[in-house]
């Protein structure tokens, strides 16, 4: 899934150690608001990892798109849902990319709408001549 808007708040780094394997990790939380309509919605989510967090790189104000994975944990019997990033990359970026050709093609032959240039092509009419010749009441 993705969610494009604007970064409007960074909160603090978390890190620790995990119990399990014993490992370093480190986490930040961040707050993206949409920048198109009336209401524009906002989302937290998280980058997980120090490497990921130096990548990502992500500062209040800029423009970005993010690609994450949603996720649902429980502990001490409440259920929290987790919002992760995974890929984040500035708007401009994003609306820059190439379109892959196969996506395209699937697209554009799934259009509602004949292109103006040519004429709508008529659906077929049922033939109800078969059913005519059965003696049978029953249309099927």
């Amino acid at each position: 899934m993705e969610f494009t808007g604007r970064i409007i708040k960074a909160l603090e780094p978390r890190g620790g150690v995990s119990n399990r394997t014993g490992n370093a990790w480190k986490m930040q939380d961040f707050v993206i608001e949409e920048t198109v309509g009336q209401y524009p919605k906002r989302m937290v989510f998280n980058v997980f990892g120090e490497d990921n967090l130096s990548r990502f790189n992500i500062q209040e104000g800029q423009e970005l798109t993010i690609s994450f994975d949603i996720n649902a944990r429980e502990y001490n019997g409440r259920w929290y849902n987790d919002i992760r990033a995974w890929n984040v990359v500035s708007a401009a970026q994003a609306a820059a990319q190439p379109v892959d050709p196969q996506t395209a093609a699937a697209t554009m032959s799934a259009a509602p709408f004949p292109p103006a240039d040519q004429p709508a092509a008529q659906p077929a009419q049922p033939s109800f001549e078969a059913a005519a010749d059965d003696s049978s009441d029953l249309p099927f």
